[in-house]
C-alpha cells in the first residue's frame, strides 16, 4: 500500500513540475503556476493539488442538494394551523366533500394524511379503521419529506476523508521532495508539499461544515412536518368522534 501511495505521489509531483516548467517558460517571473492567479480561495484551490478536484464535486453535489431540499420542502410544507381553521370548520359544517376536495387543491404531506381519514369517515368506516388510514398517510409521505438528506452527511464524511486522503498525499510529496533535492530546493519543495496537504484538509472541512450544518437544519424541519401530521391526524380523529352525527355525504 505504501509503494502505491508513493508511486502516486510520484506521479503527481511530476506532473506538477511539468506545469510549473511550462509556467516558468511563458512567464520567468513566475515560479509556480498557481501564483499566476491574484483570488486568494482559486491560488488556494490551485495549491491544493488534484485531489481539491475530488473535493470540488462532492461540494457541487452538496449545493446542489441543499438546493433541491429547499425547493422540495416549501412545496411539501403547508401552513398547519391555517389548513386546520378551515378544514375543521367544514367538518363541523358536516360537509365532508367539501374537506377532501379542499385538501385535493392544496396537494402535500399533511393535507394528503387528513384526506386519507376524511375518505374513510366519507365511506362511513369506523373510527378504527380512520385513524389506521391516516397512520398509513404519514408512514407513506414522510419518506417524500426525507428525500436525499441522510445524503448531506454522507457528503460531509465523505469531504472530510478526502480532505485528509489529500493531506497525506501533500505530505508524502513534501516528504519525497525533500528526500530527492539539493539544498536549494529543499525549503520550495516542503512548502510546496505542505501547502497542498493544509489546503486540501481546510476545503474539505469547509464543504464538511456546510453540509453537516445543512443536514441538521432540514431534519428538523421535516421532523416538524412530520409532528404536524401526527398532531393533525389525532386532532381531527377527536373532532370526528365527537361529531359523528353531524357528518353527511
Amino acid at each position: 500500500m505504501y509503494q502505491i501511495i508513493t508511486s502516486l505521489a510520484s506521479a503527481v509531483r511530476a506532473a506538477a513540475q511539468s506545469d510549473v516548467a511550462g509556467a516558468v517558460a511563458a512567464s520567468p517571473e513566475v515560479t509556480n503556476k498557481c501564483d499566476l492567479y491574484t483570488n486568494f480561495i482559486a491560488k488556494s484551490f490551485c495549491h491544493g493539488g488534484p485531489v481539491m478536484v475530488i473535493i470540488a464535486i462532492v461540494g457541487l453535489l452538496t449545493m446542489f442538494l441543499i438546493v433541491e431540499r429547499v425547493m422540495v420542502l416549501s412545496r411539501l410544507t403547508v401552513d398547519k394551523t391555517n389548513l386546520n381553521e378551515n378544514l375543521f370548520s367544514m367538518l363541523l359544517r358536516g360537509e365532508l366533500r367539501q374537506a377532501i376536495a379542499f385538501c385535493d387543491r392544496r396537494p402535500a404531506p399533511l393535507t394528503n394524511t387528513l384526506k386519507a381519514g376524511l375518505v374513510q369517515v366519507l365511506n362511513k368506516r369506523p373510527d378504527e379503521e380512520v385513524q389506521v388510514a391516516m397512520d398509513a398517510a404519514v408512514l407513506r409521505e414522510t419518506p417524500r419529506l426525507e428525500g436525499w438528506t441522510s445524503f448531506l452527511a454522507v457528503f460531509g464524511n465523505v469531504a472530510v476523508l478526502i480532505g485528509l486522503f489529500g493531506t497525506i498525499i501533500g505530505l508524502i510529496i513534501s516528504f519525497s521532495g525533500v528526500a530527492n533535492a539539493d539544498a536549494a530546493q529543499k525549503a520550495a519543495e516542503l512548502s510546496r508539499g505542505i501547502s497542498e496537504a493544509l489546503n486540501c484538509t481546510a476545503f474539505g472541512l469547509l464543504v464538511a461544515i456546510v453540509a453537516i450544518v445543512s443536514y441538521g437544519f432540514f431534519q428538523v424541519r421535516i421532523g416538524r412536518a412530520v409532528n404536524d401530521m401526527l398532531e393533525s391526524s389525532m386532532s381531527m380523529m377527536n373532532l370526528v368522534c365527537a361529531n359523528r352525527d353531524k357528518m353527511k355525504d
